[in-house]
């Protein structure tokens, strides 16, 4: 089930995390993983980690022009795109919106929504030439609920759902499912970023009383993937441990 052998995957912000982890599942699938991460050195490593024919790929994602060029480079590469992983992004900085600088907002903005435009924009042509393609876009439970002292990072993640499901309207017959994924709070160095009160306020509000883990996450994306998520398109699933009731 969930078989990817043969097709082209693409995760950002794959070198930590989350992202090294959905890279892992895809890539055990049969899926040839481009590690897209900021950081040659981490997207080296964890190519290396995962084997398979996953290989790195250095890449700002919040320049346009780079970001076309990387996906044709992995297009010539590999001879297709079937999947794209929307993983990268940034927490910002933790303090109310009045203490909050024009530079906290657009740093969080330009990674968290602007550069899965820049993504999603650069990859579709091909997926629609092709005549399939799936793209899985990480969100978050702030995107839905608001976190306090993180205006950025919840009016971002609010974005990236509305993203999804509106692109996902503009290629539901083309063979091309778009879906977002909104965990909770995982255990990843993201959480580093954060106060550990910020931390416990989120915790205490996820029924399961515990962080998520990376692979727990990696699963649901490992579907939304796949030839069977073949009629889910524009959706947004909780990997909340059942924060979320909505």
């Amino acid at each position: 089930m969930f078989e990817l052998t043969g097709q082209t995957a693409i995760v950002t912000g794959a070198g930590t995390g989350i992202g090294e982890a959905i890279a892992q599942r895809l890539a055990a699938a049969g899926a040839r993983v481009a590690v897209l991460d900021i950081d040659p050195n981490a997207a080296k490593a964890a190519a290396e980690k995962i084997g398979g024919g996953a290989f790195p790929l250095a890449l700002d994602v919040t320049k346009p022009d780079k970001v076309a060029a990387a996906i044709a480079l992995v297009i010539r590469t590999t001879g297709s795109l079937e999947i794209l992983v929307n993983n990268a992004g940034v927490a910002g900085r933790a303090a109310p919106i009045w203490e909050q600088t024009d530079s906290d907002w657009h740093r969080v903005m330009d990674l968290n929504i602007t550069a899965p435009f820049y993504l999603c924009r650069a990859v579709l042509p091909q997926m629609r030439t092709q005549e399939y393609g799936r793209i899985v876009n990480i969100a978050s439970i702030a995107g839905k609920e608001g976190n306090p002292n993180m205006v950025a990072y919840s009016a971002s993640k609010a974005a990236i759902i509305g993203l999804t499901k509106s692109i996902a309207k503009e290629v539901a017959t083309e063979g091309i499912c778009i879906n977002a994924v909104a965990p909770a709070v995982i255990r990843t160095k993201i959480l580093e970023q954060l106060t550990p009160a910020q931390v416990e306020y989120m915790v205490q509000r996820i029924p399961m009383k515990r962080t998520g883990q990376p692979e727990e996450v990696a699963a649901v994306v490992h579907f939304l993937a796949s030839r069977d998520c073949s009629f889910v398109t524009g959706q947004c699933y909780d990997v909340s441990g059942g924060r979320a009731t909505y």
